[in-house]
């Protein structure tokens, strides 16, 4: 009898374990964390961000699919949280993540439009004021 319950309870931990797993894969899928490089410095509405890499993705997926945060490649300083609009990925864009950016003044840098995350149908387009 209790080898049997030693099984049970081993079973039941090993479905935890890979049950816990399979949702945190899946949260950290639905953050659509994606990382991109820039070569020369964008803008972001309030902020310029200097060249390099940095970590696009939804800052609570959970709860709202429209606030973005950028942080630095390490996920240690946050330069931008905003809402965003959602809107459809262009027709013939490739299902990788992209962004799209808009024209520039000379001497300014280009700002980011929209982020297209990885295999998502919309993009999100950042509100800039007017």
């Amino acid at each position: 009898m209790k080898t049997r319950s030693t099984f049970l309870t081993a079973l039941a931990l090993a479905f935890g374990l890979a049950a816990g797993a399979a949702s945190a894969q899946a949260f950290g899928h639905a953050s659509r964390l994606t990382y991109l490089t820039f070569s020369g410095p964008v803008a972001l509405p309030g902020v310029t961000l200097a060249a390099g890499t940095y970590a696009f993705e939804l800052a609570d997926p959970a709860s709202s699919s429209n606030v973005v945060v950028v942080r630095d490649r390490n996920r240690t300083r946050s330069f931008y949280l905003g809402l965003t609009l959602i809107v459809p990925r262009p027709a013939g864009m490739n299902d990788r993540s992209t962004v799209s950016l808009g024209e520039a003044q000379r001497g300014e840098p280009a700002p980011i439009v929209a982020w297209y995350p990885p295999d998502a149908g919309h993009g999100l387009q950042f509100i800039y004021a007017r």
